[in-house]
């Protein structure tokens, strides 16, 4: 008898893992979708316009925008504005201050500079200078020129020009437009 029971136990055992693996086997799994999300897009910039324009003041862009495009986002340029003294295919930086100087009536222009930009012969000590002077160099805006100050106050003043490539913000490119403009000591 012990016999017997063991083997309708052993056999309802094997029954219900069949019955089991059958259903197992045949129920369809729920399928879910995969959901691709967009990589982040970075937000647009803020560039201060100033000088000869319809509506100086902060136009926000696209990254990657150009000087001409913040120029047009400031009502376009003025009769007066002089657009050959800039680099109108320059990208833009996020707080770059752009200044569009106005034709000078009275006074010679030398093309070699660019309007508002230091020459060569008044050097900006970027040791001691203050944001505004800072401000005075080619793609150096507001937020730049904090950057700047804020670097040298942490870190010491600078010794060589090519320190100023730590300094978020300030690449290659930028560093070789205003390495003839600055001095140190």
């Amino acid at each position: 008898m012990l016999r017997q029971f063991t083997v309708f136990l052993g056999g309802l055992m094997t029954g219900l893992l069949a019955t089991g693996l059958l259903l197992l086997l045949t129920h369809p799994r729920p399928r879910y979708p995969i959901e691709l999300i967009p990589p982040p897009t970075a937000g647009p910039i803020n560039v201060h316009v100033a000088g000869a324009v319809r509506k100086p003041g902060v136009v926000q862009l696209e990254p990657g925008s150009i000087v001409e495009q913040a120029i047009a986002a400031a009502g376009g340029p003025s009769e007066q504005a002089d657009l050959s003294r800039l680099n109108l295919a320059q990208t833009l930086q996020p707080g770059q201050q752009i200044y569009i100087p106005a034709l000078a009536s009275t006074q010679t222009i030398d093309d070699s500079a660019p309007a508002s930009t230091p020459s060569a012969d008044d050097r900006i000590n970027v040791n001691t200078a203050d944001e505004a002077q800072l401000e005075r160099l080619p793609g150096i805006g507001p937020s730049l020129a904090t950057s700047i100050v804020e670097y040298r106050e942490q870190h010491g003043w600078f010794q060589e020009v090519d320190e100023l490539i730590q300094v978020p913000g300030i690449g290659p490119a930028k560093l070789e437009q205003i390495r003839d403009l600055i001095a140190f000591h």
